[in-house]
């Protein structure tokens, strides 16, 4: 066996890749959220 470690090498590539999509809905809610926020406002009230 070349790498022994090579087991749980899929799941901390799964983790890494929870917390990479994690951190971009982090960043994405950061920028827009306000804006999202008042769509869905302006929905709300137009009903």
């Amino acid at each position: 066996m070349l790498f022994p470690y090579s087991r749980g090498q899929g799941l901390v590539e799964y983790a890494l890749l929870i917390l990479l999509v994690g951190l971009i809905v982090i960043v994405l809610l950061a920028i827009f959220g306000a804006g999202v926020g008042n769509m869905f406002s302006h929905v709300i009230t137009n009903i």
